[in-house]
């Protein structure tokens, strides 16, 4: 009875003890605080990284193209983040009174047992450096990685992140990049193909094109230069095939591509320029009559 007695006092001291709460009011004064200065650290650093670039990209000697910069902004971002992270964790357990040095010194020997078995990662990691040191496709280019297609939305050390054009976020582990198909870097080609009847006058049919094709680098600055009449590329069952290609700045094929195939039915439609279509013909069979009543 007086063991319970005594522990029970033994509580009662400790929770009015004032220099107890004053700890703890200090504790979480300085934590909520840590916290508060951690966050204003990472968005002024953000500032601060965005602000750097958006000079660079004003200089006149940029040596780093804009693509490249967007990816470097992301990654710069992304290691202030984690360094601030690990700080404050750090921080917080050494006013949580937790030996840090003790345990900095355990993880080592642990993260070299776990080195050993962390064989991804670490490839994750070496192969997210040499995209971005070769800069292989930065942040706001089209690619194909594999099956996944779309805009590379971050580049990460361990991860790519590629958005596709339905909204998909496909998140990618560096060491699983093996090929990569880049849309971005270069102009794009669209190329048509157009068919008229064999009714229709291929040389009167190419002049019409022409004409046209020659008037649409005004209309289009998505266009590199005028598209070019190739000629007859193929005889169809029903058709004359003519091919034209049209060269764009990156990205552009595929609205180029549409507008330009209204634009070649609106004139051939306006020339009177037929379009062949699929006709069904339907022959009926009569008996022949035998005389016979």
């Amino acid at each position: 009875m007086k063991k319970t007695e005594i522990l029970v006092q033994n509580t009662t001291d400790t929770i009015l003890d004032e220099r107890l709460w004053l700890a703890l009011g200090k504790g979480t004064l300085k934590i909520v605080l840590i916290l508060l200065l951690a966050g204003l650290v990472i968005k002024v650093g953000k500032l601060a990284i965005q602000n750097f670039f958006k000079m660079r990209i004003k200089a006149p000697l940029a040596l780093v193209s804009e693509r490249r910069e967007a990816t470097l902004v992301k990654l710069l971002e992304n290691i202030l983040t984690y360094v601030v992270y690990f700080i404050v964790i750090m921080t917080v357990l050494s006013i949580l009174t937790i030996d840090v040095k003790a345990m900095l010194a355990g993880a080592g020997i642990v993260g070299l047992a776990v080195g050993f078995g962390a064989q991804s990662l670490v490839k994750d990691v070496i192969t997210g450096f040499f995209i971005i040191f070769e800069d292989q496709f930065s942040v706001g280019d089209f690619v194909r990685i594999g099956q996944f297609e779309g805009t590379v939305e971050e580049i990460g050390l361990r991860t790519t992140k590629i958005k596709s054009f339905t909204g998909e976020l496909n998140i990618l582990p560096n060491g699983s990049i093996v090929e990569v198909t880049n849309f971005s870097l270069y102009n794009s080609v669209v190329v048509l193909d157009i068919g008229v009847s064999y009714n229709s006058d291929i040389q009167y049919t190419e002049r019409v094109l022409q004409e046209l094709l020659d008037k649409l680098p005004e209309k289009y600055e998505e266009l590199v230069k005028p598209p070019e009449l190739l000629g007859v590329q193929n005889f169809g069952a029903s058709e004359v095939v003519l091919r034209i290609v049209a060269e764009t700045v990156p990205m552009k094929h595929w609205y180029i591509g549409r507008e330009l195939r209204k634009e070649i039915k609106l004139v051939l439609d306006e020339h009177g320029i037929e379009i062949p279509y699929p006709h069904m013909v339907m022959y009926s069979k009569q008996e022949k009559s035998t005389g016979k009543q």
